[in-house]
């Protein structure tokens, strides 16, 4: 159970770039880092105004000479003080992730990254590779990951209580931007934008979030070819898809499916997973995330609910107030930040062995999904075709 007792021996000095007044994202990543006090916010770059980041850090309590212009003012900066940041958050656009990442690994700090990565495998694999050489953390955001019930989910595949997998059905759509609504909203714009967005908008912005559980809860499942197709209703929008389909084939007789979109009219969110084997399902859904369905064949239905005795040891020791009360997303962010801070730890003081076992989305979950978007914009490109995934 968490209960506040801090499981490292103290609190990481913490910076953060972007995240700043107005951000979409960047309160969550702050609630979730300060709340079991594995984070300490001691600098940051909030802003691409100088002024407005300067005058947000002071309400957060950051030092006016810790407020910086820039990140690499940050990093000039932090590197020169003898109490300088460890590790350092990045709540930009998707075009700054890699080379800001890219940056302050080489200035030795650790890394809690916004996803996607990158824009391309490679230069992920740039990333991982200056980490490893340096002994450094790179974790990126799947929040999602980290609520009791992907755990259940998680053990109760482990444990052969489906019986072998055979389909995966995930979606994530959203009706929210059926409209263009990125005309009036800058803060959606650059979402929908080649240069600051990348290869893609839905599958990268919303579907590697399911693709992420998926492999949480069946790591087993290797994709081996796949097939995308994808469609910019809002026709601006092109080349960039606001929704799209895929096909995964995982070799090993499963199958995959994922609908991904940001048109589906009248949806809330929409973020479904079902895992589909011989004996039973599992189906988990993030609106009703305190709750996990098991449909054995041949039985009534059960709802197994966060908290309880009954759930595996492993989705027990994330509970934070027992069985009843909900839980939602910023406990799953908070739950996710204290694995960060742990691997951090264990890098730190060179135990490999407490690192191995740490579940956190790092380097290579990051890797997975900059490559998985990668080979839907081929396939869609290509008219929607079959392609081996490598």
């Amino acid at each position: 159970m968490i209960d506040g007792r801090r499981k490292t021996g103290r609190a990481l000095r913490w910076g953060m770039i972007g995240g700043g007044q107005g951000s979409q994202i960047g309160y969550i990543h702050r609630s979730a880092a300060l709340r079991d006090r594995y984070f300490d916010l001691q600098a940051g770059a909030l802003d691409l105004n100088p002024e407005r980041g300067r005058s947000f850090a002071a309400e957060l309590g950051i030092a006016h000479d810790r407020a910086y212009a820039d990140y690499g003012a940050l990093l000039a900066g932090e590197a020169a003080r003898p109490d300088g940041v460890e590790v350092v958050t990045i709540a930009t656009p998707n075009n700054t992730h890699y080379p800001i990442t890219r940056a302050a690994l080489q200035a030795g700090l650790h890394v809690i990254c916004e996803k996607p990565l990158t824009f391309t495998s490679a230069e992920a694999e740039e990333l991982r590779n200056i980490a490893q050489l340096r002994g450094l953390i790179v974790g990126v955001t799947y929040g999602y990951g980290f609520y009791q019930t992907i755990e259940q989910a998680r053990a109760l595949v482990a444990s052969g209580a489906l019986g072998k997998v055979r389909l995966v059905n995930m979606t994530f759509a959203h009706g929210f931007h059926s409209a263009p609504v990125e005309d009036l909203n800058p803060a959606i714009r650059w979402r929908v934008d080649p240069t600051f967005a990348g290869p893609s908008y839905v599958l990268g912005d919303l579907a590697t979030h399911p693709l992420y559980l998926s492999q949480v809860i069946c790591p087993d499942l290797k994709i081996r070819r796949l097939l995308c197709a994808r469609q910019s209703f809002v026709a601006s929008r092109a080349p960039l898809e606001d929704n799209a389909m895929v096909l995964m084939d995982y070799g090993c007789g499963a199958f995959g499916t994922l609908w991904t979109s940001a048109v589906n009219a009248g949806a809330m969110h929409s973020q479904k997973l079902r895992i589909v084997g011989e004996q039973a399902s599992l189906e988990w859904w993030d609106e009703f995330p305190n709750q996990l369905r098991l449909e054995v064949q041949g039985q009534p239905a059960q709802v197994l609910e966060r908290g309880m005795p009954y759930l595996h040891p492993e989705a027990l020791a994330d509970d934070r107030i027992g069985g009843g009360h909900p839980e939602g997303l910023f406990e799953s962010w908070a739950t996710m930040y204290e694995r960060i801070a742990c691997a951090i730890e264990a890098a730190q003081q060179g135990d490999h062995a407490r690192l191995a076992g740490i579940r956190y989305p790092d380097v290579s979950a990051g890797i997975a999904g900059v490559r998985w978007v990668e080979h839907c914009v081929r396939s869609a490109d290509k008219g929607g075709v079959w392609i081996d995934y490598r």
